[in-house]
């Protein structure tokens, strides 16, 4: 009978009625409990995690934003590239019967080189007066400036060079260059640790870039006018040619792109502060 209202344990002491119970649904009640916590507790490290990974990385959005910058950022140093390395900056076109009446000179150089070209006065459109364009088939004879190696200047239909403004325009192109690599480097970086600090680093350098670009381009245009003055026995028709509209569109795509970097390195949304939405302006 006794063995029905007590429980005897392994070292023979009796336990009360009810205790068994009782510690079983404590027990179950601590299991809860603790299951709860730990529950609770890995809520908060998903969410301290997730967290931390937005405030210390970048989301998809802003990385694909830019991903579609560092494209236009590409495409400026892609045609400051082909600007730079061809010669065609400025054409010179004297009279196309200047000589005689079979073939004419024309010239074009750039920031390395120049070249005449010995064309056929047939093939020259008849209302053209100037010898040109450049790229009709002739006789091409192109030598590299010799203001970088000896320091002397080109002669060209008896005209001289400026030697200072060549290579200024020269030394701020290749300067916009190194800042275009520093760029590109600043934002892989970026990419790659997921630090937006090194877009505000590269939108100076690309904006820097562009500026420089242009700047050459206006240095590079005075430099002609300084060689058109040097002589005037040969009349010459001058134009600037497809290579300086590549680096101007260059300049102006560098530029832009960097400001566009500026604007994701901020710490809010531009376009929001201007124009809230219309929910939020209500409240």
């Amino acid at each position: 009978m006794w063995s029905t209202f007590f429980l005897h344990e392994e070292d023979g002491r009796p336990i009360p009625p009810g205790a068994g119970v009782g510690a079983g649904a404590g027990t179950l009640g601590l299991t809860g409990v603790m299951g709860g916590r730990g529950a609770g507790a890995g809520a908060m490290g998903v969410k301290r995690r997730a967290k931390a990974s937005t405030s210390g990385g970048m989301s998809e959005v802003q990385e694909g934003k830019i991903k579609l910058a560092f494209f236009v950022a590409i495409v400026g140093v892609v045609l400051t590239v082909l600007g730079l390395g061809t010669e065609y900056w400025v054409v010179l076109s004297p009279p196309k019967n200047f000589y005689n009446n079979q073939t004419c000179l024309a010239a074009h150089y750039g920031l390395w080189k120049g070249c005449t070209r010995t064309l056929w006065v047939a093939d020259i459109d008849p209302e053209r007066e100037s010898c040109g364009p450049a790229e009709l088939p002739g006789e091409s004879n192109c030598t590299y400036f010799k203001f970088y190696t000896t320091g002397e200047n080109a002669v060209i239909f008896q005209k001289t060079t400026e030697k200072s403004l060549n290579v200024a325009a020269a030394m701020m192109a290749l300067f916009g260059l190194f800042l275009m690599v520093t760029g590109a480097i600043c934002i892989t970086t970026a990419l790659s640790k997921g630090e937006s600090f090194f877009l505000k680093a590269a939108s100076v350098c690309f904006i820097l870039s562009g500026l420089l670009i242009l700047l050459s381009l206006i240095v590079f245009n005075q430099s002609v006018l300084s060689f058109l003055a040097s002589d005037h026995s040969v009349p010459l028709h001058h134009e600037l040619s497809w290579s300086v509209s590549c680096v101007g569109f260059a300049g102006a795509i560098l530029i832009l792109g960097g400001t566009l970097f500026l604007l994701l390195a901020l710490p809010f949304s531009p376009w929001r502060r201007c124009f809230p939405p219309q929910n939020e302006s209500d409240s």
